[in-house]
């Protein structure tokens, strides 16, 4: 009896296009790179900066302001008395979890969602860190229009989860119908 083997191979339809799997460990590391660079950043202007300390950068618009934000995004329930923080850092760590097993299942061609996802993993994460350690997040960017106007005071992590979701919105309004007809 001849000695034969049968082999099979993986193929992708053209309606199943390979998923990330393990190739998500490039974007976990992406977003590992930026949640470095957000507590360095934080770790600079809390050893640097009193509270409510300003620098003025470009005047009269952008000026680095030390401030503590014990709430969510523009201290969204700052003054509740700490539940708060509970709160956030478990929807924190739920949507960080999601966007984990997330990256995973994408397609591997989807790589503008899985930068968006990245950014926001990482500033999701960033913010978590500092909840958990401090009870609220260090913010030092500061947007303002002489004393007329002021956004809230922000920090690197919100810059990437604003951008993350503009990439992750990019993607699904231009993107994802174009990956479908593949």
């Amino acid at each position: 009896m001849p000695n034969t083997q049968v082999t099979t191979a993986t193929t992708h339809s053209s309606t199943t296009p390979p998923i990330n799997g393990n190739k998500a460990m490039m974007w976990y590391g992406i977003a590992v790179l930026v949640m470095i660079i957000d507590q360095l950043t934080k770790l600079y202007f809390e050893h640097n900066y009193q509270l409510y300390q300003t620098t003025a950068i470009i005047e009269p618009i952008f000026n680095f302001t030390l401030g503590h934000n014990y709430g969510a995004a523009f201290s969204f329930l700052a003054d509740k008395g700490g539940w708060q923080k509970w709160l956030f850092s478990g929807l924190a760590l739920a949507v960080s979890l999601g966007i984990m097993a997330y990256l995973r299942k994408i397609p591997q061609q989807a790589k503008l969602l899985a930068l968006g996802l990245s950014l926001v993993l990482a500033g999701a994460v960033g913010n978590l860190i500092d909840r958990v350690r401090l009870g609220y997040v260090i913010d030092f960017l500061h947007v303002h229009y002489g004393d007329a106007w002021h956004f809230p005071i922000f920090n690197m992590a919100d810059v990437a989860i604003n951008i993350g979701v503009a990439l992750i919105l990019i993607d699904a309004f231009l993107l994802e119908s174009k990956r479908k007809t593949l």
